[in-house]
């Protein structure tokens, strides 16, 4: 479900309304009121379909999806149909008439926010409409809280940080120049150029964790990107979209993680790592300085190099091509 406290809807349309010239499989007068992911989308939704997943979840759903004509067979129960052969593009394009971010007014302050005792705002600090902010918080100078935003007790949002579509525990500490639940890196597109996906969902930020300075937190497509209680990173850090960093888990600066990555507690990560997408790191694994990690590394493992294999591993390989370019142990020496 879309969160109301930082989208407004702007529904209810039909599926004729929104796609006006696709041709339309079933109920073209169904009224559509959200969006969401296929595996979770009810009768009022609407969800895309592409069939680099499996279709399990899709058979059941009642929702209007975007699909390809050749894979419309896998949603028997949709209540209607928008056929398409680039669905993610179609729904890019049309998914925006459903729902839109929320919007800032014209006060710095806006009224409907709910700021607890011993609050301290910093000269410039900007507050969106509904957002809330816990008790002996500290908002540094033109520091910026977009709407919906809740903010726990004791946490310290440093100057010029921005912070939207994010849920924030307490005892956090984000430093400034931070920037928390902007849109990730999506994109669809055809011959025409490249389409923005629009992210709907929210960064959530548990209890104890620090975010160093112009450090990036993009929120998710549909669900959270979630960093666990007490993680550390480091400044100039990315977490992409939909990403999940556990409990304790430490990161150092440079490092860059690719949607849809889930990192278990207590990895530890060196500078300038790099992780791919959908990517699992198991819990306690550490990944030394500049690993490239395409995949997925097992629980307590140490991963090193490019591309990141196991340390013993690379430590092997790193030996023997030293001594192949020495010349040590060629034929003929």
């Amino acid at each position: 479900m879309i969160d109301p406290r930082f989208y407004e809807a702007l529904g209810p349309l039909t599926v004729r309304a929104l796609a006006p010239s696709a041709d339309i499989g079933g109920d073209a007068e169904r009224l559509v009121f959200s969006a969401a992911p296929a595996e979770r989308a009810g009768a009022g939704d609407l969800c895309y379909f592409e069939a680099k997943k499996g279709s399990a979840e899709l058979a059941s759903s009642p929702a209007a999806c975007v699909i390809a004509p050749t894979a419309a067979h896998l949603a028997p129960r949709a209540g209607a149909l928008i056929l398409a052969d680039k669905p993610k593009l179609v729904f890019a394009r049309i998914v925006t008439a459903l729902a839109r971010p929320r919007g800032f007014g014209t006060e710095r302050i806006d009224a409907s926010a709910k700021i607890e005792e011993g609050v301290w705002l910093g000269p410039g600090a900007v507050i969106g409409a509904g957002a809330e902010i816990g008790a002996r918080s500290e908002i540094g100078p033109n520091a910026v809280i977009g709407p919906g935003v809740a903010i726990g007790r004791r946490t310290r949002i440093g100057a010029g940080a921005s912070i939207a579509f994010a849920l924030i525990g307490d005892d956090v500490t984000i430093l400034p120049g931070a920037v928390i639940g902007e849109q990730g890196f999506g994109v669809a597109g055809d011959a025409s150029g490249p389409v923005d996906i629009p992210h709907f969902g929210r960064v959530i930020i548990q209890d104890r964790v620090t975010i160093g300075s112009n450090s990036t937190i993009d929120r998710g497509v549909f669900d959270d990107t979630v960093l666990g209680e007490d993680c550390k990173l480091d400044n100039l850090c990315h977490v992409a979209h939909n990403c999940t960093i556990g409990r304790g888990s430490l990161i150092a600066a440079f490092a860059g993680i690719s949607g849809s990555t889930v990192v278990g507690d207590g990895v530890t990560m060196g500078g300038r790592v790099g992780i791919g997408d959908h990517r699992a790191i198991g819990a306690g694994a550490t990944l030394a300085g500049g690993a490239a990690v395409f995949q997925d590394v097992p629980a307590g493992e140490i991963w090193s190099g490019y591309p990141a294999k196991p340390l013993r591993k690379w430590l092997r390989e790193a030996a023997w091509l030293s001594r192949k370019a020495s010349g040590v142990g060629n034929a003929g020496d």
